[in-house]
């Protein structure tokens, strides 16, 4: 059942640095500001927790709780996936 905890920790892993991606780019163009600083450093202090607690309840040996913080972020990381892969695949007509 370990590989499922790495399984869910790559993917959260993944997520994370796609944030971080957006981040930077919202910093090197000017849209991440002192108007919505508080917003994006709430998200990163949120994903360093997952990432970061995650790793700290698996030395712990509370895998359980570990896997669970790791869903947190990993089920609207699949549904956010799965959405995405519906809008190239499927070519929907928005109108």
């Amino acid at each position: 059942m370990r590989m499922f905890f790495w399984i869910l920790y790559g993917f959260d892993a993944v997520i994370t640095l796609v944030v971080l991606y957006f981040f930077m780019v919202g910093l090197s163009d000017g849209t991440v500001s002192s108007s919505n600083g508080a917003l994006w450093a709430g998200i990163l202090i949120a994903l360093a927790a997952v990432m970061g607690g995650s790793q700290w309840l698996k030395a712990h040996d509370q895998m359980t709780l570990a896997k669970i913080l790791l869903l947190f972020l990993a089920i609207p990381g699949f549904i956010y996936l799965l959405f995405m892969l519906f809008v190239i695949i499927g070519k929907p007509r928005w109108n």
